[in-house]
């Protein structure tokens, strides 16, 4: 089959001829109809996160079940179907709980094994990872839940408790931020979104945003429009300045949610503030398959529109260079996706 390979670390990727996978036992190979292009990609090409070489990038993915292994009881070939970025092994107490997002024994289509920038990807589990799609929710769409939209979903709905009428910031409107923008809208919040470009702030607006401000001082402005802070507040992109301006935006008692990554080391937090005004702070990773069915009814009936933040859709033949083009700073809103 073809896939996107590339043989070490900041490597140039290319389109070559590989073995196709095959269903491993309670898994199954799917047939790739769509998969993201993500800056997590990036980060694993560039040797951020350390992956096997050689290797294919991607794990934001929809298509059709190809093959399932041995013990498979609830997927068939011919099944539409998407996946979580992180995949349980479906048995142990966390899976069993319904939380495979943090599955010990995780597998990642796309950093632990071959992902999806290819025509066919296998994946572990299938009964515990593979979601059924709607008819109405086609393949990019599908793939561009990814982990961006799927992870703001979960950030908001699971850990921030969203409900109607709270204040939302939203720090860092790349496309974690933006999904989460569009996200806490549907939920009936009133949506404050922070970032330094004047041309993420503008697309946070068209998406629904009350407010839209620049991140110099984001705390103090958004405390002062709330009437005293957020009820939740989300770091999206995940850095220690983005961090502490989001817990820092919160009114008391209020809900600190990290979803965008610190990869730096250690990050310090005001926890004086935390103690003294009861904050909560929640981590966030992705979302487990068992979970997707409400944010799928969403989509099919188009209370959310994921498809209105897929920028360009290219083929198979252009993911090398829409990966290595990460390496500067994005032309244009919205994120790639990769139709086969």
């Amino acid at each position: 089959m073809r896939a996107v390979l590339y043989a070490g670390y900041g490597e140039q990727p290319v389109v070559a001829d590989v073995p196709a996978p095959v269903a491993p036992d309670g898994g199954a190979v799917l047939e790739v109809r769509a998969t993201g292009v993500c800056r997590s990609d990036w980060h694993a090409w560039r040797g951020h996160e350390p992956v096997p070489l050689p290797h294919t990038p991607g794990h934001e993915l929809a298509g059709v079940v190809a093959e399932v292994g041995a013990g498979v009881g609830g997927f068939r070939p011919g099944d539409r179907v998407t996946v979580p970025f992180v995949c349980g092994c479906g048995a142990c107490e966390y899976c069993r709980a319904g939380d495979a997002q943090v599955c010990p024994h995780q597998t990642q289509p796309g950093f632990t094994g071959p992902g999806s920038f290819a025509e066919r990807v296998a994946v572990h589990a299938a009964d515990t990872n593979l979601v059924a799609l709607p008819d109405s929710v086609d393949f990019v769409t599908a793939a561009s839940l990814g982990c961006r939209f799927a992870t703001a979903y979960r950030a908001l709905t699971a850990h921030g408790r969203v409900r109607e009428g709270d204040w939302l910031a939203v720090h860092g409107c790349g496309g974690l931020g933006l999904s989460a923008v569009q996200i806490g809208v549907a939920l009936g919040a009133r949506v404050i979104a922070v970032d330094i470009a004047p041309a993420a702030r503008t697309r946070a607006t068209e998406l629904g945003a009350a407010h839209a401000i620049d991140a110099t001082d984001a705390a103090a402005a958004i405390r002062d429009r709330t009437g005293g802070g957020a009820t939740v507040s989300l770091d999206a992109l995940g850095s220690p300045a983005t961090a502490a301006a989001s817990v820092l935006s919160l009114r008391r008692r209020g809900r600190h949610v990290q979803a965008g990554l610190l990869l730096d080391g250690p990050t310090p937090l005001p926890m004086d503030v935390v103690i003294a005004q009861e904050l909560s702070i929640h981590g966030s990773h992705g979302m487990a398959a068992a979970d997707y069915p409400p944010l799928l009814a969403m989509v099919a009936d188009g209370t959310l529109r994921p498809d209105l933040l897929v920028g360009a859709v290219i083929g198979l033949a252009d993911a090398p260079a829409a990966l290595a083009a990460m390496d500067h700073p994005p032309t244009g809103p919205g994120m790639t996706v990769i139709a086969l």
